[in-house]
């Protein structure tokens, strides 16, 4: 922590931050992924978006190192880099007039029937995965 910043210095560390969460393609994605993971397919089948677009809000969200991810297969999920991110953005809601649990009841929602991730769609592994 550094504690022998000038106000300047500390604004503009906050700022670089709030600056790359705040379009609001990109909140709409730290909250689809909430406390859990979603793969792309899942942020696809949730937010409705091309999987073009969602990787280059996906990428600024890594270099900012907002979001880790990991590959399993040819599947890449992404998770929080710390949760406190979700705190922040339900400080914003609250600020924004809107009840901050609307942001915990939208979090991590199910994708449903369109996504084809192993997670989702756990028929479509060949069965020999499943019985190891």
């Amino acid at each position: 922590m550094e504690l022998n910043m000038t106000i300047p210095q500390l604004s503009k560390k906050i700022a670089a931050t709030m600056q790359v969460i705040s379009p609001p393609a990109r909140l709409a994605i730290l909250i689809a992924i909430g406390r859990g993971e979603a793969c792309v397919c899942h942020l696809e089948a949730i937010l409705g978006w091309r999987q073009a677009y969602l990787s280059q809000h996906l990428m600024a969200l890594r270099k900012a190192e907002i979001l880790q991810d990991r590959r399993d297969g040819r599947y890449v999920y992404y998770r929080l880099k710390d949760e406190a991110i979700l705190a922040l953005v339900r400080e914003a809601a609250t600020l924004a007039g809107l009840d901050p649990q609307s942001v915990d009841a939208l979090a991590n929602p199910s994708p449903g029937p369109d996504c084809e991730c192993p997670h989702c769609a756990p028929s479509l592994i060949p069965t020999e995965r499943l019985r190891s």
